[in-house]
């Protein structure tokens, strides 16, 4: 079955000529090939989630590895902690990916946001040099003015007893006044190349390919496939003194020193101890 793509449901699509509409049929011809990652490219104009809708598939019937979900526009947009974001059309992109890692063991599955920030990082590194900082687990950083803001997110989800669906959004084009919190930013306002967001989607699951496919290959050991030293180089929250919202009500408040081999985040607090912090809320209190 041919896929439905934005193009084919809104006659008004070009309404807005600073945000043209994603090419899903070139996006395919360069992505979806024997052989790759990328086995299906979707593009749709509007849902409320594509993590949501990329998931109810998976439930609800055979979805292959590589299945790609983009939309122009989400009204429902969820990051960590089931917080809500929401974006003009066409102004980002917001994907969602099915992936069936089988060869490696669940308990590294947890590498995969972080394996996505630095395919991200990379990506819009190569396409639109813009230098995008990793703030652990799961925020992307542009710097806006001399200071740093958030740009995007990434979220996991389990798809079934064999797979994730790994969605991310990342602001492009928005103008200052667009802005849902003044901490937000975009490529535009940290001064990217280009804000054309075909190459820049082309450079991004290219580059989740690579690093997928490295980390598959190792087992999903993050210091075979260079996936931990590259997080580390690439993550913000290293060097900083920070605060760790953790569940339960409880903070801890120390410098983070590393990323250990299970994606958690290190703090040693000022009583002298490492704690490994695997989920909580990320403040960064001073710069390094």
């Amino acid at each position: 079955m041919t896929p439905r793509d934005a193009a084919d449901d809104n006659p008004s699509r070009w309404s807005d000529l600073d945000r043209p509409p994603l090419n899903a049929a070139a996006l395919r011809r360069a992505l979806v090939r024997g052989g790759g990652l990328w086995s299906e490219l979707e593009v749709v104009q509007r849902t409320g989630s594509t993590n949501n809708d990329l998931v109810a598939r998976a439930a609800a019937g055979p979805v292959a590895e590589g299945t790609v979900l983009v939309a122009e526009e989400q009204t429902a947009a969820k990051g960590r902690l089931d917080r809500r974001w929401t974006a003009p059309p066409r102004s980002g992109l917001f994907v969602s990916v099915l992936l069936r890692p089988a060869e490696v063991p669940v308990a590294r599955w947890g590498w995969l946001p972080l394996l996505t920030g630095v395919a991200v990082a990379t990506g819009l590194a190569r396409a639109a040099g813009v230098d995008t900082a990793l703030k652990w687990p799961n925020d992307l950083l542009v710097t806006v003015g001399g200071e740093e803001r958030k740009a995007g997110g990434i979220l996991l989800e389990r798809a079934g007893d064999d797979g994730v669906v790994i969605g991310f959004g990342l602001n492009v084009s928005l103008r200052a006044e667009e802005l849902p919190v003044p901490q937000a930013g975009s490529l535009l306002l940290a001064g990217a190349a280009t804000t054309d967001r075909d190459p820049l989607l082309r450079a991004v699951l290219r580059s989740l390919e690579d690093w997928y496919g490295r980390w598959r290959a190792a087992a999903g050991d993050p210091a075979e496939s260079g996936l931990q030293d590259a997080y580390a180089a690439g993550c913000a929250t290293l060097g900083r003194t920070v605060r760790a919202q953790l569940p339960g009500d409880r903070d801890i408040v120390g410098e983070a020193v590393a990323i250990d081999g299970d994606g958690r985040l290190v703090i040693a607090t000022s009583e002298g101890v490492q704690e490994p912090v695997g989920a909580g809320d990320i403040v960064h209190l001073r710069p390094a």
